[in-house]
């Protein structure tokens, strides 16, 4: 089964074409950063007008690659939740149009849960799961208990791990995205000079808190080199979160997935706590970590085979958790 895959969630206008669930035949992302750098953040109206003008270009180019015609496409996943509900109408637009022209099958997906099955593509998988995604909107922590069922169990209650990135890069001067360039601007540094707050809401809660991080950080920088410990933001934290869980649950294996997985600090910390404890651990390779449209269209097929198809009546929501979504 050939499945297109389109994602326009936030910034990032992206197509694939993914056989079976598995096998990338394609894969097209254009990035806004260059749109948005000025301004130190996503402003949602210019995201919408990129995503019209460079969706069909980004399509051209998937089709292209894949050296196939749109006659070849079996089916259309599209992200319809969470994000930009603006940029997510631009995508569901376009995979309508699609759908009904070639009378294929469509698919709404969860951005959050394609991130974790961007972690398992072409593994052997062992559920149940703990899967930590954090990327620039969203810090989520979800039980899996197969590739299209996933159980929130903990989020962040303000700002997201990867909007703390952002925001102490724009207090350090270090410009847009924050992710790399704090990663960047951290290496070699004394993560232990500052005490920064913890990011866990308490022992017996698995949501966080990461504004208070980046207060800290605000309030550090008075002739002090924050730099040295702002990559901290409490990767260490997120790591031990989910790996206590796991313990808690018996659960024995780990994902982790999003924007913030590409981070190094992460990564190493995720990976040595599924080590400790005997985890199985997943994580994505670092081009499927950001935004992306292979991990639509391999949920969208998980989800086609379990006969969850949806109609041209889909529609977008800008929260998980909202009614209907």
């Amino acid at each position: 089964m050939l499945v297109l895959g389109i994602e326009t969630s936030c910034d990032e206008t992206a197509a694939a074409i993914v056989a079976d669930g598995e096998e990338i035949r394609a894969s097209v992302v254009a990035s806004q950063e260059d749109l948005h750098g000025r301004f130190g953040g996503v402003v949602p109206e210019i995201a919408s007008r990129a995503h019209l003008e460079r969706f069909l270009p980004v399509l051209t180019t998937a089709l292209n690659q894949a050296h196939l015609d749109l006659t070849a496409i079996d089916a259309i996943a599209v992200s319809n939740r969470p994000g930009l509900v603006g940029a997510l109408l631009v995508g569901l637009s376009a995979a309508k149009v699609l759908a009904w022209a070639l009378n294929s099958s469509i698919v709404g997906v969860n951005h959050l849960e394609a991130h974790i099955i961007a972690a398992l593509m072409g593994k052997k998988v062992k559920f149940p799961l703990v899967a930590l995604v954090a990327s620039g909107g969203h810090t989520s922590l979800f039980l899996s208990t197969s590739f299209t069922q996933h159980g929130l169990i903990g989020q962040t209650t303000d700002d997201a791990a990867g909007e703390a990135f952002d925001k102490v890069a724009g207090i350090l001067g270090l410009g847009y995205l924050g992710g790399p360039l704090v990663e960047k601007a951290a290496r070699g540094g004394n993560p232990k000079t500052f005490d920064f707050p913890r990011s866990l809401l308490g022992e017996d809660s698995l949501d966080f808190s990461f504004s208070g991080v980046k207060t800290a950080v605000l309030y550090h920088i008075s002739g002090q080199d924050a730099t040295q410990s702002a990559e901290k933001l409490s990767s260490r934290e997120l790591a031990d979160v989910a790996a206590s869980f796991a313990q808690r649950e018996k659960v024995r294996s780990v994902a982790l997935g999003g924007g913030v997985a590409a981070n190094r600090t992460l990564r190493e910390r995720v990976s040595e706590a599924a080590r400790a404890e005997g985890f199985s651990f997943y994580v994505p390779p670092l081009n499927l970590s950001t935004d992306n449209a292979v991990m639509v269209a391999a949920l969208g097929y998980h989800r086609l085979q379990e006969g969850l198809a949806d109609d041209l009546t889909l529609d977008a929501y800008p929260r998980a958790s909202d009614p209907g979504a």
